[in-house]
């Protein structure tokens, strides 16, 4: 049976009750996608947690950046993966890893990140996963307030 996401009201609850979001991808650059996200998750009185090896140590938006998954402190409600279809079975597998410690809820796969093994996957250990998605977009588009 092919993916579907989650119904608008459970997307929003998740959203309404989430807290904090690690962000796989994450890029100290505004022109890429990824920047704006987290500027409006910020905004929107999220905690973010962005994750990128290659900036780990540095500061993102004002917010420290992770090498992995597994660096990210607890808590984490959401993990947004902001990489190619390709890497989305690897980083959730690692956020099945790191479920527990971090008290995650659900994965978040960003627009145009489609990967059916690994939404399954996360579905099987008991995570929410929406795919081909994007947060800053459904805050938006379901009415969603904070802060």
């Amino acid at each position: 049976m092919p993916f579907a996401n989650p119904p608008d009201a459970e997307v929003a609850e998740l959203l309404r009750t989430a807290r904090a979001f690690a962000v796989v991808g994450a890029s100290a650059k505004p022109e890429r996608p990824v920047y704006g996200v987290m500027q409006r998750l910020l905004s929107a009185g999220y905690t973010v947690l962005p994750v990128n090896p290659g900036q780990a140590g540095g500061l993102i938006l004002g917010q420290r950046v992770y090498a992995a998954l597994a660096d990210v402190p607890a808590p984490a409600d959401i993990v947004d993966i902001f990489r190619t279809s390709d890497a989305a079975l690897e980083i959730v597998q690692e956020a099945i890893r790191e479920k527990d410690r971090l008290g995650l809820k659900a994965v978040w796969m960003q627009l145009g990140v489609i990967n059916e093994d690994a939404a399954r996957l996360a579905s099987q250990a008991g995570l929410t996963v929406v795919m081909d998605r994007c947060p800053k977009i459904e805050l938006g588009r379901l009415g969603i307030t904070r802060v």
